[in-house]
């Protein structure tokens, strides 16, 4: 089972989040765990204060390495191993599905918040392990971040959704964006079900659907669509095969086959250079 503990100011916000909907009840079925560590309590200052100015000058505060390495420390002593260490930075390696599927590998993730300037990079250099981006914007500090990586990765535990389908087949994951969903009514504002999808014909809608991420991901996403196109190139198209003749036909000496084309279909019209065509006509 998965454990994800994060380290943060706001920890009962990224709970009251990751205790509601898939994940929450994830949790009570004991199929992935969340902590979320109040960086605050690691902290020696009597006023409880986790972040300085920074050297060198400038705006804003910067949060200490101190509180976030006992926070560490005291979450390491809790495990058998040493989790994998992330930290959400906007100069991190942006997020993709991808990275979300690797990181299911990890059996404890440990998620660094950065709130104000960031962290002191020393914190970054003795445990941080990567440094993710959710995005290329700034956010007011790592907590709506480490949620979206925790979520990613989270519902692709074994258990957490009823099924590897219901995550392989959604943007992204297949490589396609998805295909567009209906449901009832079949009717809605004059608008209707696309009639394939009300057939029964479970290969035409997986064709229909499959057809449909296609083009919406090259209209929308050209840069995923070339990719996509470049791992499963279309097939090329089969060769027609020429009609056998039947064993009795070619004893009795019937050779459907026209003369010219070595064929069974016949010719309309011959072009002019067949000179023993032109011949016969006159």
């Amino acid at each position: 089972m998965m454990r994800i503990d994060i380290a943060t100011l706001f920890p009962e916000m990224c709970m009251r989040v990751l205790d509601e909907s898939i994940l929450g009840r994830a949790q009570k079925a004991d199929r992935i765990e969340f902590y979320c560590h109040q960086i605050r309590d690691y902290t020696i200052d009597k006023h409880r204060r986790v972040d300085d100015s920074p050297y060198g000058g400038g705006m804003g505060m910067v949060m200490q390495a101190d509180p976030i390495y006992r926070c560490f420390e005291a979450v390491c002593g809790d495990l058998p191993e040493k989790p994998h260490v992330i930290y959400m930075s906007p100069k991190g390696k942006v997020f993709t599905q991808q990275r979300a599927a690797e990181l299911t590998g990890y059996d404890r993730l440990f998620i660094i918040c950065g709130h104000y300037e960031g962290v002191d990079q020393r914190i970054i250099d003795s445990i941080v392990d990567e440094e993710i981006s959710v995005g290329d914007y700034v956010l007011t500090g790592g907590e709506l971040p480490a949620l979206i990586v925790a979520d990613s990765v989270a519902r692709m535990c074994d258990g957490v959704l009823s099924s590897a389908e219901c995550f392989e087949e959604e943007s992204i994951y297949s490589g396609l964006l998805e295909y567009p969903h209906y449901t009832r009514p079949e009717v809605w504002h004059d608008m209707g079900v696309p009639p394939v999808l009300l057939s029964g014909d479970h290969k035409k809608v997986a064709e229909y659907r499959h057809g449909e991420a296609l083009k919406l991901t090259a209209e929308r996403r050209p840069d995923m669509y070339e990719k996509y196109m470049e791992l499963h190139p279309p097939a090329p198209p089969k060769k027609k095969r020429r009609k056998r003749r039947a064993p009795e036909d070619i004893a009795a000496g019937n050779d459907s086959r026209d003369e010219h084309t070595g064929t069974d279909d016949p010719i309309v019209s011959c072009a002019p250079c067949c000179n023993e065509c032109n011949q016969n006509d006159k």
